[in-house]
């Protein structure tokens, strides 16, 4: 499958913003967004011309892709996805996002980043309802059971991140999560009050819809 294998911080400064494509080493002070690059990738420009109604959509829609890791494809299917669905498109969109299972083992804690919980899931690490899944874009549903391989289990790098997790709080409220035996519940589905990332979804909607 294809997938992004340049340079991390480059995409967050093309976007202007932590992007947390690094995991929890993005709140560092070596951001390149927070310290001395503070502009986009590029030759340097004296003036930069005011973005159009399209450049804002397409930047809010490249933020959202890239924060979850995704290519234009799958987001195109995803956002397919949640227009087929009752309620509101852009919530739609943004609670498939979250329900991806490499976005939930991130939010758990048992990895640092989306990148690493995609290659966990790709190992065979991961267990849901019982059952080994290998897909990252494997939409976890309210009461799904997510948990870590018993043999894995001890593994130091799940440890640290899970140290990491621990320490900064950063579990969600729409999941229930047993650090000591690597298991967790997902009791709701997540609401748009639970992404707390600052999207603007409305652009997404308002750029598909052209």
């Amino acid at each position: 499958m294809a997938k992004y294998t340049g340079p991390k911080c480059k995409l967050c400064r093309r976007e202007m913003t932590p992007l947390m494509l690094k995991g929890q080493r993005c709140l560092t002070d070596k951001c390149p967004v927070k310290g001395s690059k503070k502009y986009p990738p590029g030759p340097p420009r004296k003036r930069r011309a005011k973005m159009s109604d399209y450049a804002v959509q397409l930047r809010e829609k490249q933020k959202i892709k890239r924060t979850y890791g995704l290519l234009e494809k799958q987001f195109r299917i995803n956002f397919e996805n949640a227009n087929k669905m009752r309620g509101v498109t852009g919530e739609n969109m943004l609670s498939l996002l979250e329900r991806r299972l490499d976005n939930v083992i991130y939010r758990l804690g048992f990895a640092t980043s989306r990148s690493q919980a995609r290659q966990l899931i790709q190992h065979q690490h991961i267990l849901v309802n019982d059952r080994v899944v290998d897909i990252p874009s494997f939409i976890v549903r309210e009461g799904n059971k997510v948990e870590v391989r018993d043999y894995f289990k001890t593994n130091i790098i799940l440890e640290d991140s899970i140290k990491l997790s621990k320490a900064i709080d950063s579990k969600p409220e729409w999941v229930d999560v047993d650090y000591e035996n690597k298991v967790a519940k997902i009791i709701r589905i997540p609401k748009r009050e639970d992404i707390k990332d600052g999207f603007n979804e409305q652009l997404v909607i308002e750029l598909y819809s052209k």
